[in-house]
């Protein structure tokens, strides 16, 4: 995905800091925005690969701070609940009006619930995902109990969150005692998934089961059985990621593949390595990973550049020879093409097996080895081709 820096204005005129994260290539139909934590920021991990899950099916994602957290001005003793909820509201407004509407809220711990309050107020959402989020906010008291009596009489007090100290005051107390979330859950009318961990330590599951009970359908739960409350595995953050993507293409409107061909505009291959070797593909649309093995510095998450041009060759050779078989209506029942790869000092070598499946004759057989060497993909390896590297000054 491209990644570039943003910030909106909360109403108080304060800038919120934000990541504006995009597909490799084309243009976007919709976009996300993704809520953080009580206390965290919009670089956790989780959130990233949240973001970039959601890239994959051609969504914009915006992830930013909320007031006074992260990269965002203001002062965190200064904030509520209710005022999150205002930043959710005014960010979705102005990446309207800036760059499309915000058709998916994802919102993680009491982000999530503030995703779900603020979605009763932005029409343009579509669906709601939540990970880990209470079913009321007031649920957060319970990480302040041995502080609040100090809150209570003083006004405000000094409490470690994390292991980070924060000033909380007591009107940020009061405004979660007088937010009464399951109420506006039961008449949102959009739908909902719901995931949480069995074994998280910070929002108890029963917070998800109340959530659940207080929507109405559509309404789905996932149970992250291996994940802990800030996801903290980068396999369980990769996997809630695409489970949200995988959920909310039947809600929202991105970007098809198919429109992505039709569109002379997107219809290119673009790639992008940020930091290590995996590297991300876009190949007219659909989303792919190249890699490298460990042994040579890789992570080993997806073919190599030479796997993909092999794999091109495969494939490419295979569906040449379904077509002619078809054309002239051959009893070709399957055709299977291996390919080995060799980088030789002299020439790369490739190295195609082809078994054919199918009452065809000897003559048939021999005939489709011939057109095998007539693939696209096989004339451009056999021929001299030309490569004009450009630098993108965009």
């Amino acid at each position: 995905m491209a990644s570039k820096k943003v910030h909106f204005t909360n109403a108080r005129g304060q800038k919120l800091a934000a990541r504006l994260e995009l597909p490799l290539q084309g243009r976007v139909k919709s976009y996300a925005l993704l809520a953080h934590c009580f206390t965290c920021s919009k670089d956790l991990r989780a959130l990233r690969a949240i973001a970039r899950s959601m890239t994959h099916i051609g969504m914009g994602v915006v992830r930013f701070d909320f007031t006074g957290l992260g990269q965002s001005e203001g002062e965190f003793a200064e904030t509520t609940f209710s005022s999150d909820v205002g930043d959710l509201v005014e960010v979705a407004t102005q990446v309207e009006q800036e760059y499309g509407p915000v058709e998916l809220l994802v919102g993680h711990s009491l982000g999530g619930a503030a995703c779900l309050l603020a979605a009763s107020q932005l029409d343009s959402v579509r669906a709601i995902a939540t990970i880990g989020a209470p079913a009321e906010p007031v649920h957060v008291v319970k990480h302040l109990e041995d502080d609040i009596s100090t809150i209570e009489e003083e006004g405000e007090a000094v409490v470690d969150l994390g292991g980070r100290p924060f000033t909380v005051r007591r009107e940020f107390l009061e405004d979660l005692e007088e937010t009464h979330l399951r109420e506006v859950i039961s008449e949102l009318g959009r739908p909902l998934l719901i995931l949480h961990a069995p074994k998280d330590k910070v929002v108890d599951i029963n917070q998800a089961k109340r959530i659940f009970e207080a929507a109405r359908h559509p309404r789905s739960f996932v149970s992250l059985d291996k994940a802990d409350h800030l996801l903290s595995d980068e396999e369980q953050a990769e996997y809630v990621g695409r489970l949200i993507a995988s959920w909310a293409q039947r809600y929202i409107s991105p970007l098809s593949p198919q429109d992505w061909r039709e569109d002379p505009a997107v219809g290119q291959i673009a790639a992008r390595t940020e930091k290590g070797l995996r590297t991300e593909v876009n190949a007219n649309g659909f989303a792919l990973i190249a890699d490298e093995p460990a042994s040579l510095g890789g992570t080993d998450t997806g073919p190599t550049p030479q796997d993909f041009l092999s794999a091109a060759l495969a494939s490419c050779t295979s569906i040449t020879l379904r077509l002619y078989a078809d054309r002239k209506e051959w009893a070709l029942d399957a055709v299977t093409v291996n390919v080995d790869y060799e980088e030789l000092d002299e020439e790369d070598r490739f190295h195609c097996f082809i078994a054919i499946e199918g009452e065809l004759s000897d003559k048939q057989r021999q005939r489709l080895i011939e057109i095998a060497e007539r693939c696209p993909v096989h004339r451009i390896l056999q021929q001299s081709s030309v490569v004009k590297t450009t630098l993108d000054e965009d």
